[in-house]
């Protein structure tokens, strides 16, 4: 049985007071610096052109997003780059590192003097001092048109003359949105590529319109050497309801060979949806016709894309329409996800798993499982209907949906690589189940040291101790953990099904007994966790080859 659960900030505790240098230095080595370089070679002159404009489309989106994390960011940003001092570097670097005056490995609490304590919760998206129970009551007066814009992705809330209103990203934010549409149709004027320049000419128009569905749709059908996401995407900023859109960019260049390997996945996608473990009537008889996936090499990435912990692949758009219509797609940054094995990935390894173990930690299931978590985002419940009334889990789960469908996505993940391997689809037989779910429980710890604020960490909580519960995880005399065979697919399949009822009824009672119940640090893994202090927990990529392009600050 699991012991009494504790809370998250046992294991990483709250920042107290604000940091001096040498504690701050020790905050910074958690990210450990990698160099991003990539192969620009075989490029297109035209498109290489065309690559100058977008990476400065995507520094760009940087600026935008300091706006919308907190209302002070750019006041703040200002005065530590006037602070020649070492410590005032440190400050700087680690606000670059997190976006913010917040540190995302220590619950959002403020490691600088100058900020609130901890993150306001709806960021700026909402007017300050702005309850759930105001705007829950102010949404209720809304016809429906009004409720959907409130609660849509592309607006943020503001008060005037005491009353709530929304006010759309293209207003909002129109200086920046008009800076960036000119260099995307700069950007669309020299790449060859006829894909990529619909795409970049409609997500232009989209910036000045806030309709972002056309270019969402030009999105998926994106099929060109540089592979491009730009624009407002995920959610998990706004803690308040998960409603509102972050915006990033990922400037990649799209590595033929291993996107050519991983095309049967999109093959089977349908299959796995009639076999997922789930009622029948939840499942979707039709999912999307077109879910490509892409393989990438990483030039640079920003905003949202590049605060905390980085991402290492991502399934976009989050638009259910889109998704109904075209599916969705996957992107799997190569290059991030080798310098996070290597740098993070393997010395945790070295701790948590037993000695026997060792050699079942594989890069190749490490990524496999990440390719599988980005296409069973695309599966399960997306458009839903609750007594009557026609919804989605995003909007009925609310703020829990970041953790229950991140939760989600890993064990349907793992449910799809093991129904592969069931039917000899995929190669390796009994071996590549012992590295899948070895490699997997080692990841777990990585993922846990994200912190519980963060909807990755928050969703493993869960399945760790789901699993542990079901005795597929089990603790070893030495301290480690190590995986039961006899017992780890039952206890995958049972707890897909639970997670993936509670979306397809909409369950948020449902979602939050589980994350009450499980979403939480229990001893033994604060003891383990622990163990693992004075090893990085993510990267802190150096985009090189963008620097070598264009230069920041030219």
């Amino acid at each position: 049985m699991l012991g009494a659960l504790v809370p998250i900030l046992l294991m990483t505790p709250l920042i107290a007071k604000t940091p001096d240098l040498a504690e701050l230095q020790r905050m910074i080595a958690r990210f450990a610096p990698v160099d991003l370089r990539v192969d620009t070679s075989k490029l297109d002159p035209s498109d290489k052109r065309a690559l100058v404009k977008l990476i400065e489309a995507a520094r760009l989106i940087d600026h935008l997003f300091l706006t919308q994390y907190w209302s002070g960011n750019h006041a703040l940003h200002a005065k530590l780059k006037q602070d020649a001092t070492t410590l005032g570097k440190a400050r700087l670097r680690y606000f670059w590192i997190n976006k913010g005056p917040w540190s995302a490995l220590d619950g959002l609490q403020a490691f600088l003097p100058d900020a609130p304590a901890r993150k306001p919760l709806g960021a700026n998206f909402y007017p300050e001092g702005m309850t759930r129970q105001e705007f829950e009551a102010w949404s209720k007066t809304l016809a429906a048109p009004q409720k959907q814009e409130a609660e849509g992705f592309f607006t943020v809330i503001r008060r005037e003359n005491g009353k709530l209103h929304a006010v759309p990203f293209s207003k909002e934010y129109a200086g920046d949105l008009q800076k960036l549409a000119k260099l995307l149709r700069e950007a669309a004027a020299l790449t060859p590529n006829a894909s990529l320049k619909k795409f970049l000419a409609s997500r232009a128009a989209a910036f000045l319109s806030n309709d972002y569905y056309a270019s969402d749709i030009d999105w998926m059908d994106l099929d060109a050497p540089l592979d491009i996401t730009i624009g407002p995407y995920e959610t998990y900023n706004d803690e308040l309801f998960g409603y509102k859109a972050s915006y990033e960019a990922y400037i990649n260049v799209r590595d033929d060979a291993e996107t050519a390997k991983l095309q049967f996945f999109a093959g089977h996608m349908q299959e796995i949806e009639d076999h997922l473990p789930l009622d029948p009537k939840y499942r979707n008889p039709k999912i999307g016709a077109s879910s490509p996936i892409r393989v990438v090499n990483q030039i640079i990435a920003t905003g949202d894309g590049a605060h905390g912990v980085k991402t290492a692949a991502y399934n976009l758009p989050n638009d259910e329409r889109v998704i109904e219509k075209k599916g969705s797609k996957r992107v799997m940054l190569r290059n991030v996800q080798e310098a996070k094995f290597r740098s993070t990935l393997v010395p945790i390894a070295k701790r948590v798993l037993p000695a026997a173990a060792q050699s079942d930690l594989s890069f190749d299931s490490f990524f496999t499982h990440i390719l599988a978590h980005e296409m069973t985002h695309g599966i399960g419940p997306h458009n839903i209907n609750v007594n009557g009334r026609a919804t989605t889990p995003r909007q009925e789960i609310k703020e829990l949906y970041g953790a229950i469908e991140e939760a989600k996505a890993d064990v349907s993940g793992l449910f799809m690589v093991q129904h592969m391997l069931d039917r000899k689809l995929l190669p390796g037989g009994a071996d590549a189940e012992r590295k899948l779910y070895t490699s997997f429980l080692a990841s777990a710890f990585r993922t846990l040291r994200f912190g519980l604020h963060e909807a990755h960490g928050k969703g493993m909580a869960l399945q760790f101790n789901y699993l542990r519960e079901k005795k597929a995880f089990v603790a070893t005399p030495d301290g480690t953990f190590a995986v039961d065979f006899t017992k780890i697919k039952p206890a995958v399949r049972d707890l897909d099904h639970e997670l993936l009822t509670v979306e397809a009824k909409g369950d948020y009672a449902g979602a939050k007994a589980l994350l009450d119940r499980l979403g939480k640090v229990t001893p033994e893994l604060e003891r383990a966790i622990e163990k693992l202090k004075d090893l990085p927990t993510d990267i802190d990529p150096n985009p090189v080859t963008a620097d070598e392009l264009s230069p920041p600050g030219r």
